[in-house]
């Protein structure tokens, strides 16, 4: 007896251990596919606008999750779903991907891609701040000096390492990815309140944004006739489009979501994140072409610390006793 419990806890070991080294794979895989993004946004940009490339990118979204929901077996849902969850989903989705990508896509047309990927890393930040503001959660000492630390790098990456008059390389672009991670913050705080399935509420999103993309596109178009927003996008703008709709939201996201699900612990997966934006930065040389300045891995390493810092902060206020 005793040696077939110890032969059952040895299988059951070997399992855990193939469990995490699939939720390890996973996360892996996810981070290098995000770790594309930013390069893909730039390098479409030079093909299409802003605007239109969200569209096409929502459809190929769109059709990438309604795939993995009828994988997933997930289809159903979306008969038992109410009017009420299905206004929210549609909000929602107006902000994530209308709002977002027409915000963050701006950013990457007027920025350096370098810039305009480490300014919108520092969207947790900005969640903590939201947090206080609408949810009047407490923003305790440490927290506040993460916050500004974090801030000190965007103010190091937006300016290039240039302090004297604060020189921004584009105050509009600047606003554009600062505005981003607020946007991005929000729609997550907004979504911790939703009870649907989450692959469910992303389809129902984008699947909202395509119909009102086209009247917002149809709209410029016709208001300004030179804008050719309707007009049909070359070869390389149809890729990156499909690029970024794959796997900016898509497939990354079951990726994603599927190792935490397999790992033993949340963090043993979550603080992987971290190597994205340099990863990115990486990928950004390479392809893009831009050089690396020294100001951004120094702006950047800034943002994690505050990150990691305002991390630390919570975990430590929660292990309090109250």
């Amino acid at each position: 007896m005793w040696r077939q419990n110890r032969v059952n806890g040895i299988a059951n070991q070997v399992d855990f251990m193939q469990q995490q080294t699939t939720a390890y794979l996973l996360a892996g895989l996810a981070i290098v596919f995000w770790s594309t993004v930013a390069t893909a946004f730039k390098l479409t940009l030079r093909h299409i606008d802003p605007l239109p490339l969200i569209l096409y990118s929502c459809v190929f979204s769109a059709v990438t999750l309604f795939v993995i929901a009828a994988i997933q077996g997930k289809l159903t849902s979306l008969r038992m779903l109410t009017v009420r969850q299905y206004l929210i989903a549609m909000f929602l989705g107006l902000l994530n991907p209308a709002l977002y990508y027409f915000v963050l896509f701006n950013a990457y047309d007027r920025l350096p891609a370098q810039q305009a990927m480490t300014i919108n890393y520092s969207w947790p930040v900005m969640l903590v701040i939201l947090s206080a503001v609408f949810l009047k959660q407490v923003i305790f000492r440490l927290e506040m000096v993460a916050i500004g630390v974090a801030y000190i790098g965007v103010v190091v990456i937006a300016t290039g390492g240039k302090f004297d008059g604060l020189y921004f390389s584009d105050s509009l672009g600047t606003v554009f990815a600062i505005l981003s991670t607020g946007i991005w913050a929000a729609y997550w705080l907004l979504n911790v309140k939703s009870n649907i399935d989450p692959v469910v509420n992303l389809l129902i999103g984008f699947s909202f944004a395509v119909p009102v993309l086209l009247v917002v596109i149809a709209i410029i178009s016709a208001i300004e006739p030179g804008a050719s927003l309707l007009s049909l996008p070359n070869i390389y703008a149809i890729a990156g489009a499909g690029y970024i709709g794959l796997f900016e939201m898509g497939i990354t996201f079951v990726l994603w979501s599927t190792a935490l699900k397999l790992s033993e612990t949340t963090a043993k997966i979550s603080g992987l994140i971290f190597f994205t934006p340099f990863l990115s930065l990486l990928v950004i040389a390479l392809l893009v072409g831009e050089k690396i300045s020294p100001a951004t891995i120094v702006g950047l390493t800034i943002v994690l610390v505050g990150i990691a810092l305002q991390k630390y902060a919570h975990h430590r206020v929660r292990q309090q006793p109250h």
